[in-house]
């Protein structure tokens, strides 16, 4: 009873499409952001910060970047760490190279940009090809990528070993070198690009890049042309991707390497987008949660059970039973429910708005 539209009234087409039209909904935000912001920096240990919440939100950027392309636009992409290896290689050579008075912060959007280009140009034969041949395209930018950074070394600053420190993140004055403000400096530019992807996804190129998908062919007859709808969506999403690489090089793992890019990244962030829901953003937050918490999940369960039931167990066979669980969820999503848990989210939400009645 506490979830109702009735008595809400809109008096105008603005009020009545805005981001949050329920009142509910609009509580629940700010409450929430009054808790990542608030609360969790003053209670949450530093443990918390560095494995768990910084990792899920850098992934929820990437995955919010593969989801424009993938869930939005329907191109199908294998490199999203190849264009995060951008990201992060950019990021590190242009705090390296700019004059030292410039906002390290430009550099990380600079960076964004560096790959957002990168992306365009692995994009191009999205104009005469899609499905299976495109997602071996994008594969190819996977290779070649990690290839470039790992063959010429004025990338990694003549580096003999090819793995180079990150240089410490400073913000307007500010150094961000403790856990909590790693996670609040994350947060923020995590919450103002979702924000902005979630209006873009609303706007006339996020139904440019649906009518795209859903079929491209007719898509073109109403005048929406291809070429462009297509490659801004590469763009943006490698943009996405870009940065998200540069903060997970500078504030999670504090190095830059091209084994950190690897095609099991590529793969991870497409699973979250299965699992967690296609073409949503609260999608890209879900699966990324799931995929970073199951493994620690599994770490404490699994080897509790197995000393319960006197079972000898190993290290690897953590892994294996981890990828075993990760196979059948994905399987299991893609035939029960394509639209992952954020479907599930969304009806248990619809549900809320009519109960107790049935209809």
């Amino acid at each position: 009873m506490l979830y109702r539209e009735a008595g809400q009234f809109k008096t105008s087409y603005v009020a009545d499409q805005q981001l949050l039209p329920i009142r509910q909904d609009r509580y629940a935000f700010f409450a929430l952001l009054a808790v990542v912001f608030v609360v969790v920096p003053l209670s949450v240990s530093d443990y918390w910060f560095t494995s768990l919440l910084i990792p899920i939100l850098i992934f929820s950027l990437a995955a919010i970047g593969l989801n424009i392309l993938t869930g939005y636009a329907g191109q199908l992409s294998l490199g999203s760490a190849a264009f995060m290896a951008v990201g992060a290689f950019a990021a590190y050579n242009l705090v390296l190279r700019l004059p030292p008075w410039m906002p390290q912060i430009v550099s990380f959007l600079l960076a964004g940009v560096c790959a957002a280009l990168v992306g365009i140009a692995f994009g191009l034969p999205s104009v005469r090809i899609k499905g299976f041949y495109l997602a071996v395209a994008t594969l190819a930018a996977q290779f070649f990528v990690i290839w470039v950074f790992q063959k010429f070394s004025w990338f990694s600053n003549d580096s003999a070993s090819g793995v180079i420190s990150a240089q410490p993140v400073v913000f307007f004055g500010l150094a961000i070198d403790s856990p909590v403000r790693n996670y609040l400096f994350v947060l923020s530019i995590v919450a103002v690009l979702a924000l902005g992807a979630k209006n873009m996804a609303r706007s006339n190129t996020g139904r440019a890049w649906m009518a795209v998908r859903d079929m491209d062919v007719a898509a073109e007859v109403i005048g929406i042309p291809l070429m462009r709808t297509k490659l801004l969506a590469f763009a943006i999403s490698s943009f996405y991707c870009g940065v998200a690489g540069a903060l997970y090089a500078f504030c999670y793992i504090g190095t830059v390497e091209p084994e950190a890019f690897n095609l099991d990244m590529s793969f991870r962030v497409l699973f979250m987008i299965i699992v967690g829901g296609m073409g949503t953003i609260m999608g890209a937050f879900i699966g990324a949660t799931f995929f970073t918490v199951l493994p620690i999940f599994l770490s404490i369960f699994v080897p509790s059970l197995a000393s319960l039931l006197h079972i000898h167990f190993d290290k690897a066979s953590l892994t294996y039973i981890e990828y075993m669980i990760f196979g059948a969820l994905i399987i299991f999503f893609l035939i029960v429910e394509p639209h992952g848990l954020a479907r599930l989210w969304q009806i248990a939400k619809e549900k809320l708005r009519i109960w107790p009645f049935p209809h």
